[in-house]
């Protein structure tokens, strides 16, 4: 697979580079980085914020191709912490030649699933002690997932990758629920608007939550905006 690497791409208000020193601003980290792949054109897409030297011979030496922190978090669905890859020998070459450049082995990869197969992988560091990553990772794994759905959505929904990717495909019942859900309505306010039951609004909604690769409501509800299916209220 070649790399593309993204960092010039539209962001909203921003640049994609700034987005992650603005991460690692306010969780007090050292360096983050976006991996992704492009379903379509089997590419991998990235930026990240790691010393120039090291972006240049990561990508190289087809470290993308190795790191097991990437390989473990495209097939996970719960973050990734470093420290369990610490007794592989393709971590430990890594990480070897990655400390030559000021980069810790502690870190974090936090694994996204976007709605066309899709998958984006943000990862972060800090050079710290084993028991200040723990006490750190615990403050701020919330706002790295959160960050992490942002970033993977505006990344796909970019005109470059988004073109080549269809729109999932939800019926107009789901549609119309999650447009209820978008305006304010409770799961039991649009059973009683559409004259069907409780249980019925949660099977259309996990529905579509499936086919748009959420994991909750709320982002349901926000890629169906995002990608123009429902209208904010």
């Amino acid at each position: 697979m070649s790399v593309i690497d993204l960092s010039n791409l539209p962001f909203p208000g921003n640049n994609l580079r700034s987005f992650l020193d603005s991460v690692c601003e306010e969780h007090e980290l050292d360096f983050a980085a976006y991996a992704g792949m492009d379903p379509i054109a089997q590419t991998i897409h990235g930026f990240v914020n790691y010393p120039d030297e090291w972006q240049t011979r990561y990508v190289s030496e087809g470290f993308q191709h190795r790191d097991p922190a990437l390989l473990l978090a495209s097939r996970s669905i719960a973050p990734v912490d470093w420290q369990r890859l610490r007794g592989e020998s393709t971590f430990q070459d890594i990480f070897r030649a990655a400390s030559d450049h000021g980069i810790s082995e502690q870190g974090l990869t936090v694994p996204v699933r976007g709605p066309y197969g899709d998958v984006g992988l943000f990862s972060v560091t800090r050079n710290c002690s084993d028991r200040e990553w723990g006490l750190l990772k615990s403050k701020i794994l919330g706002g790295l997932q959160t960050a992490a759905v942002h970033l993977h959505d505006n990344v796909i929904q970019s005109h470059s990758l988004n073109r080549k990717l269809n729109h999932p495909s939800l019926s107009a019942r789901e549609l119309e629920i999650l447009q209820w859900i978008a305006a304010g309505k409770s799961q039991q306010d649009v059973g009683d608007i559409l004259s069907i039951s409780n249980r019925t609004v949660e099977v259309h909604l996990r529905s579509g939550r499936s086919k748009l690769g959420a994991l909750t409501t709320p982002q349901a509800v926000g890629r169906a905006i995002g990608l123009g299916l429902i209208h904010p209220s």
